[in-house]
C-alpha cells in the first residue's frame, strides 16, 4: 500500500535489443522505442544502422492509481527511423514497425529487485516479419509524501507569539486569506512556474506529435505505399498559440491564492497542467479496462457464492455488558440458549467486553426464541474448604426468531444496540445490567461468518475452521563450483599415514542449504591426472530455496583421505544474484575458507551462485501440474481467465471413526482444494455423513492445460489438538477420496454441477467412500488469448534452453514437496503433511503392481486403434466382405491416378470423423476412473506392497515372495525388450554383410528393383502392388510369404549375449 500523499513512479530502462529485422534496405535498421503506460508516452533516442542497438535510457511514468497498477499493461513498440541520418529539424520522419512487447503491471518489481529481462518481439499481425528481442528493466518507486509547507514568514517574524496564534486561528478555522507577506512569498514560486511553463509546454506538444507517429507508420507499412512520414512537429504558427494559452493558464494559477495548510491533507489528483510540468502528457489519460475487470463486469458484482446454495444462519454479535451502579467488579460471561443449543462465552473483565459473533444453522434450531443471559462469576471463598457460591444471574433478554431482521450483502452491518436485561431478582425490581448486541439472519456470504462461532463446526475449534493457504515461493539456487586455490590440508591421523603410505588426497565440495546436502565429484590433488595443485571441478549443484530464504549457503571442501574438512565458507542468500534467463552470466566470487584454530585461512574456492528465476519449480507431478509460471515475477503474464469452484456438499460418506462397541461410527469431513500456489480448506462439519459446506473459491488461471486437485479428509487431529496434545504427535487425518479435473476439458463460461464418486485405495482394499457434489465454472473473457496459450510452450524458456535431467528433476521435486509440506504444517490451523503429500502425489513414482498394470493397458489401449486398422486391412485382403474389397480397389485406382487428392481427402475424412464424434463428446467433467486404475483386479497382497514404505518393514518371507513375483514380471518385460531389439538388429545385419548370402541376395533384389522402377511407370507399379496385395484367397497360399521368411532368417545379436 502507498502512504497517503505519496507518489508512485514506474521506471523503464530500455537497455538493448538483439537480432532485429533489417528494414532500411541495406541490411540494417535505425531503431527507436516508444513506450506507453497509464495514458502516458515516452520515446527513446534513435540508434542508426545497428541491428543490436544499445540505449541504456530510463523512462519514467507517473502512476495515477497505485492500487490499479497491477491491472495496467505497459506496451513497447519498436520502430525503424527511415530519416534518422538525413533528417533535419523541419524534415519529415517515418517509422517502420520492428516489433512490440506487452508487460503486465503485476510483474513490475520493487526498486532494488529489478533484473534484466529479454522479451521476444511480438508480431502486430500474421503477415508481419518480426524477429529479435529487447532487454528491459522495469521497477516502481514509491516516493515519500511531500513535507508540510513551512510557516509564513510574517508569522515567524511576529513580535508576540500570542498575536501570531490569533492570526493563525481564523486562517485555519474559517479559511481566510493569508497575510500579504505570506501571499507574496507564495506567489514568487508561482511566477517561476509561469515563466518555465512555455518551455515545458513545448515538450508536451512534441510528445503529442510523437504519439501520432507510430499509428500512422503502422498503417503505411501495411499498405506498402511510399507515403510521407506522419512524424513531425507542430507548425510554427501553432506554437505561439499554444504557448500563449499556457501562459494564460499559468497566470491564472499564479493569481489564485494558495490554500490553507490545514486543508491540504488529502492531495488532489494531478491535473493536465501538473502532468505536463512533470513531463507527462496529460491529454493521453487512457485507462484500458483489464481482462479481469471486464470479466467481473460481465458476470456482475453479485456473482460471488452463485455456485452454491445460500444457507440461512442466525447471527448473534455480543459486544459488551454494563452494570448499573458499578457492580461488584467480578468478571461477566454471557450464555446463549436456543432450544437444545446452549453456548457460553468466555469470562470478560469487569467492563464485560466480549466482541464475539455466533452463527447458528437455522435448519438445526429447535425453538422459536433466543435467550441471552448475563452472569457474574462468584467470588472465590477466602478459606479453603468453604463452599463456592453460585454465579449471580444479572438478567436475560429474549428475541422472537420470527421478528429477527434479515440482512444480505452489500447491506451495511447491523449496528448493535443496548438492551436492558430482565428477570433480575433485586428487591426494588430495578434492572442490574445492560448488554450491547445485534441479532440478524444472514447467509454464509456475510463477512462475519468466517470468524464466527459455528454451530455445525464445533464452535471456536481452530482445526475445524475454513482457511486459505499459500505455498511458499520456490526458486532454484544454482551453485557452480569452479576451482580452489591455496588449499592448506589438515594433517591426517598417524595410523592412516602408516597404513596407506603416500597417497594423493581426494577432494570434493559439499554444499548445504537447510536440510539439502549435495556433493561434487572427487578430484585427486597433486596427481599427474589433475595436472596442478589447484583442483578444478566445474560442476553445478542445484538446490530448492523457499522464501523467506535460509540465511546462509554453506560451502565445505572436504578431504576423503583424512576424513576431515579442509575449510568452509558461508554465502548470505541476501547477496545472491538473481537472473531470469541464461543470457546474463551471474558474477563469480572467491570465498575464503576458514579451517580450524591452527589454520584460520585454509585457502579459497571460486564459485558462481545465482537464483534461477527462469525455471518453474515443480512441487507436483508434471502431468498433473496446476501452475507452470516461472519463479521470477517479471516473467509472469496476465491471467487468461478465472476458475470458480463451489463445494456444495457430500453424500453417503462411510463411517471413518468406529466406536469401541462397533455399533456406531462418525465422520468429520472437510475438503481441500489445490490449484497453483493457493490451497483452500473448507470448515469441518462434525458428525455428518451428508455434510453441506456450500463454500466457494476462485483462482486466476494462467494456463488452461492445468489440473485442479480436490481431496476429502476425515478430521482426526482436532480433538487431540484442542485437548492440549503435543503438536508433533498429532494423529494423521484419514483419506476419504480424491479427484482431479483438467481445465482444458471444460467449456468456458459454463457452470458444471456434478456429483463425483470418491474412491480410495487402502491397505485393506478398495472401496467407494461416498460422493462429492461440486459446481465448477471456467470463465475466459477472450477466446483469442485462450487459443494463444495453446501455442505457447508449457514450461518457461529455461526448461528448454538449459534442461534438467530426469533424475535431477525427480530429486528436486521431492525436495520441493518436503519444503511445501513443512511450511504449510506450521500454519494456523496447520495443513497436515499427510494432506499436502496426498494432493501432491509424493508416491507417484514408487513401485506398484496396480499402476504397472494400468500403464500397460493404457499402452495397449493406444495401440488398439492400430490393431483395429490391421484387422480391417486383413479382412479386406481376404475378401471377407467382397463389396468392401471392390470399393477398396476403386479407391486405390482413384488414389493412384490422382495422387494430388490424397492429402485433401485424408484431411476431409478426418474433419468428417471429428464432426461425427462431436455428438458423442463428454458432456461433463470426469473424475477418477476406478476401471482405468485397475482397482477391481488388485489383490490384497499387491495393495499391501503398494503401501509398504522404503525400506520394507514386512517379514522376510513376504519380501522374498514379492521379489520373486517382481522377477517374473521383469523377466517378461526383458523378453519383450529383447524381441524389439532383435528386429532392429536384423535390419542392421541386412546392410552389414553379417550374413553374406542374405546381403548378396538383397543387393541383387535392389538392383533388379531399380531397373524395374526405371522402366515401369510409378502409377502402374503402385496399381500392380495394390492389386497383388488384394488378390483373391484362391491365388494366395497359407504359408508366410518369401519376404517375411527371408527377414526372419536374418541374424541378430541375441546369440552373442552372455
Amino acid at each position: 500500500m502507498v502512504a497517503e500523499g505519496a507518489r508512485r513512479r514506474v521506471v523503464v530502462e530500455v537497455c538493448n535489443a538483439r537480432n532485429l529485422m533489417p528494414k532500411d534496405g541495406q541490411g540494417t535498421a535505425c531503431a527507436y522505442a516508444v513506450v506507453d503506460f497509464d495514458g502516458q508516452r515516452r520515446r527513446t533516442a534513435t540508434r542508426p544502422r545497428d541491428l543490436n542497438p544499445q540505449w541504456g535510457e530510463r523512462l519514467e511514468f507517473l502512476v495515477h492509481d497505485p492500487d490499479a497498477m497491477a491491472s495496467e499493461t505497459l506496451e513497447l513498440n519498436l520502430y525503424n527511423d527511415k530519416k534518422a541520418i538525413a533528417a533535419t529539424g523541419s524534415g519529415r520522419r517515418g517509422g517502420t514497425f520492428l516489433g512490440k512487447v506487452k508487460v503486465a503491471g503485476a510483474s513490475f518489481a520493487k526498486a532494488g529487485d529489478e533484473a534484466l529481462v529479454y522479451y521476444p518481439l511480438e508480431k502486430r499481425s500474421v503477415f508481419s516479419q518480426i524477429k529479435g528481442e529487447i532487454g528491459l528493466k522495469i521497477w516502481f518507486v514509491d516516493d515519500p509524501p511531500p513535507p508540510p509547507p513551512a510557516a509564513p514568514a510574517a508569522e515567524e517574524k511576529g513580535a508576540d507569539a500570542a498575536a501570531a496564534d490569533k492570526k493563525e486561528a481564523p486562517a485555519e478555522g474559517k479559511g481566510e486569506k493569508a497575510p500579504d507577506a505570506a501571499a507574496a512569498a507564495a506567489a514568487a514560486p508561482a511566477e517561476e512556474k509561469a515563466e518555465a511553463a512555455p518551455a515545458e509546454e513545448k515538450k508536451a506538444e512534441e510528445a503529442k506529435t510523437e504519439e501520432k507517429k507510430p499509428d500512422a507508420a503502422e498503417k503505411k507499412d501495411d499498405k506498402g505505399g511510399k507515403k510521407k512520414s506522419p512524424e513531425k512537429g507542430k507548425k510554427d504558427g501553432e506554437k505561439p498559440k499554444e504557448e500563449g494559452k499556457a501562459k494564460e493558464d499559468d497566470k491564472k494559477d499564479a493569481a489564485a491564492p494558495p490554500p490553507s495548510p490545514s486543508k491540504q491533507a488529502p492531495p488532489p489528483s494531478p491535473s493536465k497542467k501538473d502532468l505536463a510540468i512533470a513531463g507527462i502528457a496529460g491529454d493521453l489519460e487512457i485507462r484500458p479496462q483489464s481482462a479481469a475487470e471486464k470479466s467481473m463486469a460481465a458476470s456482475g458484482a453479485s456473482a460471488s457464492y452463485d455456485l452454491v446454495d445460500r444457507v440461512p444462519y442466525l447471527f448473534v454479535r455480543l459486544l459488551k455488558a454494563k452494570r448499573h451502579g458499578g457492580g461488584g467488579g467480578q468478571p461477566l460471561y454471557a450464555q446463549l440458549a436456543i432450544g437444545t443449543h446452549a453456548v457460553r462465552t468466555r469470562a470478560a473483565t469487569a467492563a464485560g467486553e466480549w466482541d464475539l459473533v455466533f452463527a447458528f444453522h437455522k435448519d438445526s434450531l429447535t425453538d422459536t426464541s433466543l435467550e441471552v443471559t448475563v452472569h457474574e462469576e462468584a467470588k472465590k471463598p477466602a478459606k479453603e474448604g468453604e463452599p463456592v457460591p453460585p454465579d449471580a444471574n444479572l438478567g436475560f433478554v429474549s428475541f422472537d426468531l420470527q421478528e429477527v431482521p434479515k440482512r444480505s450483502p452489500p447491506d451495511s452491518a447491523l449496528a448493535p444496540q443496548w438492551y436492558t436485561l430482565e428477570g433480575h431478582g433485586s428487591e426494588d425490581g430495578a434492572a442490574a445490567c445492560d448488554v450491547m448486541l445485534a441479532v440478524w439472519v444472514g447467509t454464509q456470504v456475510d463477512e462475519a461468518f468466517q470468524e464466527a462461532w459455528h454451530s455445525d463446526s464445533g464452535g471456536y475449534l481452530v482445526h475445524t475452521r475454513s482457511k486459505a493457504y499459500l505455498s511458499p515461493k520456490l526458486w532454484y539456487l544454482r551453485l557452480s563450483v569452479i576451482q580452489a586455490q591455496d588449499l592448506r590440508l589438515p594433517s591426517p591421523p598417524d595410523a592412516k599415514v602408516k597404513q596407506c603410505g603416500p597417497i594423493f588426497p581426494e577432494l570434493y565440495v559439499k554444499a548445504q542449504l537447510g536440510a539439502q546436502v549435495f556433493k561434487t565429484g572427487r578430484v585427486p590433488l597433486g596427481s599427474a591426472a589433475a595436472g596442478t595443485s589447484n583442483p578444478s571441478w566445474n560442476e553445478d549443484l542445484l538446490f530448492v530455496a523457499a522464501e523467506p530464504f535460509d540465511p546462509f549457503l554453506t560451502v565445505v571442501v572436504e578431504d576423503v583421505f583424512s576424513g576431515q574438512p579442509v575449510g568452509q565458507a558461508r554465502v548470505p542468500l541476501s547477496t545472491v544474484h538473481r537472473r531470469s534467463d541464461d543470457r546474463v552470466e551471474p558474477p563469480s566470487r572467491w570465498l575464503n575458507l576458514c579451517g580450524d584454530e591452527a589454520r584460520p585461512y585454509a585457502g579459497r574456492v571460486h564459485v558462481r551462485v545465482c537464483l534461477e528465476g527462469g525455471y518453474h519449480v515443480l512441487d507436483e507431478a508434471a502431468n498433473v501440474a496446476s501452475d507452470v509460471r516461472a519463479a521470477s515475477k517479471q516473467l509472469s503474464k496476465p491471467p487468461v481467465g478465472m476458475l470458480e469452484v463451489g463445494i456444495r456438499g457430500a453424500a453417503n460418506l462411510v463411517p471413518m471413526k468406529i466406536a469401541k462397541d462397533g455399533a456406531s461410527g462418525s465422520t468429520d469431513a472437510y475438503v481441500v482444494l489445490k490449484y497453483g500456489p493457493k490451497w483452500a480448506r473448507t470448515r469441518t462439519i462434525l458428525d455428518q455423513f451428508n455434510p453441506r459446506w456450500n463454500e466457494q473459491y476462485a483462482w486466476d488461471v494462467f494456463d488452461p492445460c492445468t489440473v485442479l486437485t480436490i481431496a476429502v479428509f476425515d478430521n482426526v487431529r482436532y480433538k487431540v489438538a484442542d485437548a492440549g496434545g503435543d503438536p508433533g504427535k498429532l494423529p494423521k487425518d484419514s483419506r476419504i477420496g480424491k479427484l482431479r479435473i483438467r481445465l482444458s476439458t471444460l467449456d468456458t463460461n459454463r457452470v458444471y454441477m456434478n456429483t463425483f464418486p470418491l474412491t480410495a485405495v487402502h491397505p485393506v482394499g478398495v472401496r467407494k467412500m461416498g460422493e462429492l457434489e461440486l459446481a465448477i465454472r471456467f470463465t475466459c473473457p477472450s477466446w483469442l488469448t485462450l487459443m494463444q496459450a495453446y501455442g505457447s510452450p508449457l514450461l518457461p524458456r529455461m526448461h528448454y534452453v538449459k534442461p534438467l535431467g530426469p533424475g535431477q528433476q525427480d530429486v528436486l521435486r521431492h525436495t520441493a514437496m518436503r519444503i511445501v509440506s513443512g511450511r504449510l504444517a506450521r500454519s494456523e490451523p496447520p495443513l497436515g503433511p499427510e494432506v499436502v503429500q496426498y494432493l501432491l502425489d509424493t508416491d507417484t513414482h514408487s513401485w506398484s503392481m496396480r499402476r504397472s498394470k494400468s500403464n500397460w493397458f493404457r499402452v495397449v489401449g493406444c495401440l488398439s486403434h492400430v490393431a483395429t486398422a490391421v484387422r480391417w486391412a486383413h479382412r479386406v485382403r481376404t475378401w471377407a466382405h467382397p463389396p468392401t474389397t471392390v470399393l477398396v480397389h476403386a479407391l486405390l485406382v482413384a488414389v493412384v491416378l490422382c495422387p494430388e487428392m490424397i492429402l485433401p481427402t485424408v484431411c476431409l475424412y478426418l474433419f468428417l470423423v471429428l464432426l461425427w464424434r462431436y455428438r458423442a463428446r463428454p458432456r461433463q467433467p470426469t473424475g477418477m476412473d476406478p476401471r482405468l486404475s485397475h482397482v477391481d483386479s488388485v489383490s490384497p497382497d499387491e495393495l499391501d506392497e503398494e503401501f509398504d514404505g522404503l525400506p520394507s518393514c514386512r517379514p522376510a518371507d513376504v519380501v522374498r515372495m514379492r521379489y520373486d513375483r517382481l522377477r517374473a514380471v521383469a523377466g517378461r518385460a526383458q523378453t519383450l525388450l529383447g524381441d524389439v531389439a532383435a528386429q532392429g538388429e536384423r535390419v542392421e545385419a541386412l546392410l552389414s554383410w553379417r550374413d553374406p548370402r542374405a546381403t548378396g541376395v538383397f543387393a541383387a533384389v535392389c538392383l533388379l528393383a531399380a531397373l524395374v522402377l526405371y522402366a515401369v511407370p510409378f502409377k502402374v507399379l503402385l496399381l500392380g502392388m495394390g492389386f497383388y496385395y488384394l488378390r483373391h484367397p484362391r491365388f494366395r497360399g497359407d504359408m508366410p510369404s518369401a519376404g517375411f521368411n527371408f527377414f526372419r532368417r536374418l541374424p541378430s545379436l541375441s546369440d552373442r549375449v552372455l
